[in-house]
């Protein structure tokens, strides 16, 4: 799928995905929508945001609240910001597919480079992790999702254009695991139902498992 084909313009349902690949959650988010985009064929940009930039301000990130994971945390989403700046949103999305598989799948947390030979895409682009290069894109894109639900959330920002509809946004949805077929199906269409409802903000319960389920 080329990025004329993802562009939001170009008719049809179209979803922007804001994703920290970090998040575990987000990636059965991304697996739910890859369904969805298959069986109903809205048109996917996906795009960047960063938990470590939502967080600067707080005194203990709650992403890594015994500060364990340290600059390691703006390393996946630089080479994603590559990817993106250089071969598009598509390969944005293969890429941030082969990541997720090695990152949250199979613990590979050094898995940058080889996450790029799976995706296709040049190896050299992994000097973007620990290099300041892509941090201003990485700024601007996670502004511009962060500013359609409010500073108040996480990963990921889904913001949804219907065909002839008014553009509407969420965090979320937070699901795991990751539903397939008719279930993937149905939670789409209570989202465009709820997203149509413009006073709506906020549902929500509990989680009762610490980690997503990607079975």
């Amino acid at each position: 799928m080329t990025d004329e084909a993802q562009d939001p313009g170009a008719g049809g349902t179209a979803v922007d995905f804001w994703f920290d690949p970090v998040c575990p959650w987000t990636w059965t988010t991304a697996r739910w929508l890859t369904e969805v985009r298959r069986l109903a064929g809205v048109r996917v940009r996906w795009r960047v945001m960063s938990l470590e930039v939502l967080n600067e301000s707080l005194e203990v990130n709650p992403e890594d609240p015994e500060g364990e994971w340290g600059a390691y945390l703006r390393m996946p989403v630089r080479v994603c910001a590559a990817v993106a700046e250089h071969h598009g949103s598509e390969a944005l999305g293969r890429y941030y597919a082969a990541l997720a598989v090695r990152l949250h799948e199979r613990g590979e947390w050094d898995g940058l480079a080889r996450a790029l030979d799976d995706a296709g895409l040049p190896g050299e682009l992994a000097a973007a992790a620990e290099s300041e290069a892509y941090d201003a894109a990485v700024r601007a894109s996670h502004a511009e999702g962060v500013a359609l639900v409010g500073p108040d959330v996480g990963s990921p920002v889904l913001a949804v254009t219907p065909p002839g509809g008014a553009r509407f946004a969420f965090f979320g949805p937070v699901v795991s695991p990751a539903p397939r077929g008719g279930d993937a199906l149905r939670l789409w269409d209570g989202l465009l139902a709820l997203g149509a409802v413009p006073g709506l903000y906020e549902i929500k319960r509990t989680r009762t498992r610490e980690m997503p389920s990607f079975d």
